[in-house]
């Protein structure tokens, strides 16, 4: 098998190299998005240091695995502070630490990216080997790799990963003809708050503009990032991407790249970054100016909603959090994550919580999915 290294930048390999691997045209995954992370200063001051692993061939890529060094678990959205915590009380160091993940993303895809041209399994092996050898060589706590494909799941297991579910809420299209015929497969009590909800914004005089690719201007991204900024200074602190890195990749990818924005009396009041590949829609980054009742709600969900039935698309990744998305046709979904704990007691006991974190999380799911609004159970 060919040879393994690190890179501590995604440039170090060119863009037409990255293209030979299987990515399954996840926007996440693409080169213009990882490297712009990097290129842009988002990553900068947020602890996500670049260690890329690459196998390569005369030139050619064999496989790839996107890999930081992180010195906190901020951005990463599978939440291990106890972890952490239990690590000090003993007089020992859980940061720095490796992880496998797409930054300030939660995104599933695949984490061990593979050339169409090689055996999967054994670049699978090869990429996994590394991390253990990484792990030891710099006495790092910990691997995480989070939210692999569900394809790579056995493999993580036959490299005794620990499995960690956590949840996200997911909108899927039944073929339906259009927004009206998705309302009609909800309960009457949900059908009528929804159509309320969007009823209010139009008599606000607020109208939503859908835009995508090329469409989108330099003026555009300016205004969005506005928002974006706004949102962040009010829940999170110092905001995480950059205007550069939006307007590059828009740019990069403009056939992916998507803003929906809310105009008021002629002025835009809000707007929502959107990405999509073949089959789904993720809704990532939102922000307004003040606030105004259910546009959230019209702008990220129902706006979306209707653009995944439009395209006959399969799904909206809504990502974590907010059990508010029950009651709008969005599915609790359980997602999961891999896990290496270099020492064994540490190793142990977070296997033990695991186990019972597990147990609890099925439940909890299992419990949400008696509250979905539509008429017959969906599955």
């Amino acid at each position: 098998m060919p040879s393994w290294r690190i890179i501590d930048k995604l440039s170090a390999v060119t863009e037409l190299q990255w293209q030979t691997l299987e990515t399954h045209n996840n926007p996440f995954l693409s080169y213009p998005f990882l490297n712009n992370l990097e290129r842009f200063d988002c990553l900068k001051n947020q602890y996500w240091q670049p260690a890329h692993i690459v196998i390569e061939q005369d030139d050619v890529l064999q496989g790839a695995m996107p890999l930081y060094v992180k010195q906190d678990s901020y951005g990463e959205f599978v939440f291990d502070w106890a972890w952490a915590d239990a690590y000090q009380r003993a007089g020992r160091n859980y940061y720095p630490k490796l992880v496998s993940a797409i930054p300030f993303s939660p995104v599933a895809g695949t984490r061990m990216l593979v050339n169409t041209e090689v055996d999967k399994n054994q670049v699978a092996k090869t990429l996994l080997s590394a991390c253990e050898q990484i792990l030891e060589a710099n006495q790092f706590s910990s691997l995480h790799i989070l939210f692999p494909d569900k394809t790579e799941l056995p493999i993580y297991e036959k490299f005794n990963g620990l499995q960690r579910i956590t949840c996200q809420y997911h909108w899927f299209n039944r073929d339906y003809r259009d927004f009206q015929d998705f309302l009609d497969s909800l309960s009457s009590k949900k059908r009528k708050k929804i159509a309320r909800e969007r009823r209010s914004i139009s008599e606000a005089g607020i109208e939503i503009e859908c835009l995508q690719g090329k469409q989108i201007t330099e003026q555009h991204w300016h205004q969005f990032y506005q928002f974006y900024c706004s949102t962040f200074y009010k829940k999170w602190g110092e905001p995480r991407l950059t205007l550069d890195f939006f307007i590059a990749l828009g740019e990069a990818l403009p056939e992916q790249t998507l803003l929906f924005l809310a105009r008021q009396h002629d002025d835009f009041i809000a707007g929502a970054f959107v990405m999509k590949d073949d089959t789904t829609l993720y809704g990532r980054h939102w922000g307004c100016h003040g606030h105004v009742p259910n546009l959230h709600f019209e702008l990220c969900y129902y706006q979306t909603i209707e653009f995944v039935i439009e395209q006959g698309m399969q799904k909206l990744d809504a990502g974590v959090q907010g059990e508010h998305k029950l009651a709008r046709g969005f599915h609790p979904m359980a997602m999961s994550s891999a896990h290496w704990i270099r020492e064994t007691g540490f190793r142990d006991a977070i296997k033990d919580y695991l186990d019972r974190e597990t147990s609890m999380m099925k439940e909890h799911i299992a419990e949400q999915e008696t509250h979905l609004p539509y008429k017959a159970c969906v599955n």
